[in-house]
This record gives structure tokens, sequence and C-alpha cells, in this order.
């Protein structure tokens, strides 16, 4: 999904949801920041899960230079004690290890991504420990550039809505649904300004 000539795309989300329009304009130009579609990719998506940028970004970091470069042979040449003393937890060693082996083994192919479609990408990844559905999800928006993608268990996301039509409560998945059904066929660009209108740098 290029990140130019959206005018039609943001005429339609704004047409289609009154609530959603002023976000839009308050959210400026759609600018997402998109990543390769690779298993770099998502193993740094575990290693941020449950953690706030700058800590996730140094252990990143310690992590690529451990590996000279991130691949299922380099990740499996490190022992896990190695792994933990670079700062990851002993569960996310094991996560990160789970789909070294599962990408060099063949059951997991990042080359076929592209041509799979959403429910069977969420299907192809989710085996790997530690992988749910969001993370597939947020892999799906910024790594494969999926414009229709509503991740109905992100916090975030759930708390824009909250906030933006005037919710007594956090909304549940279908309640989601319904409230982004006009938003097809781009639900991922308006989730991306709901971010944006929580000051959110989304991303992976």
């Amino acid at each position: 999904m290029a990140t130019n000539g959206f005018d039609g795309v943001l005429k339609h989300l704004r047409a289609a949801d009154p609530v959603l329009a002023p976000l839009i304009e308050r959210g400026g130009p759609y600018a997402i920041a998109y990543r390769r579609p690779v298993f770099e990719t998502l193993v740094r998506s575990i290693v941020f899960q449950q953690l706030n940028g700058r800590a996730a970004v140094t252990i990143f970091n310690r992590f690529r230079d451990a590996c000279g470069r991130v691949t299922p042979e380099a990740v499996l040449a490190l022992r896990p004690e190695r792994m933990r003393a670079l700062g990851l937890s002993g569960q996310k060693s094991a996560y990160i290890r789970d789909l070294a082996c599962k990408t060099r083994d063949g059951d997991v192919v990042f080359r076929r991504l592209s041509r799979l479609a959403d429910d069977d990408v969420i299907a192809h990844l989710t085996p790997v420990k530690g992988i749910g559905v969001w993370t597939v999800q947020m892999f799906l928006i910024f790594a494969l550039r999926r414009p229709d993608v509503l991740p109905v268990a992100d916090y975030g996301i759930r708390v824009a809505i909250k906030k933006a039509y005037g919710l007594p409560d956090l909304p549940k998945p279908a309640e989601m649904e319904t409230v982004a059904a006009p938003w097809r066929p781009y639900r991922s660009v308006a989730c991306w300004y709901l971010w944006r209108s929580l000051d959110n740098q989304a991303g992976i």
C-alpha cells in the first residue's frame, strides 16, 4: 500500500464516517512507516512485546549486533544463555528460537506471505510460539502493507474508539467491527489515524 496518492482513500474515510473525519484532519498526511516483510521484522516484533520503546530498541540492537545479521542460522548459533545476557527473557528467547527453527525448516516461508490472503497469513504464522493474531495483524499492516486490517485486540485502537465515539467502556470486538464497517476497504488507514489521535507513533 503506497503512502502517496491517498486523496481518494482519505476522501472515502471522511465521507464514510463523520467521527473519523476530524481525526484525519488533526493527524495530517498519511505517513505510515513500513518495514520489510522478512524474518528480522518478525523477530523485532517479538523483542518489542510488552516493553517500552527505548528499552526494546536497546535490547534489539544488542541482539542484532550479536547476530551480525538476523537470520535463522545466526539466531540458532547463539546459545540461550547468551540471548538472555543480551536482555531477552527466557520466554522471548524461546519464541525467537522457535521462529528461527520453523523458518530454517521451511514451516514458515516469508517469501510466500505476500501471495497469501490475510487470514492465511495469520494461519501460517500463529503456530510459532509467542506469535498471536495481534502480532500477525501488526505484520500485515506495517510489513505486508495490507489496507483493510482491524486489530480488535489492540489496546490503543480500543482506547481511541472509546474516546472518539464517546463510549462508556472499551469496545468489544463485535462493537469495533460495527464501528469500523464504513471504513472498508481501508480499515488499516483508519486505524493509523486512531493511533495518531492518541499521539502514538504506531509501528512495529
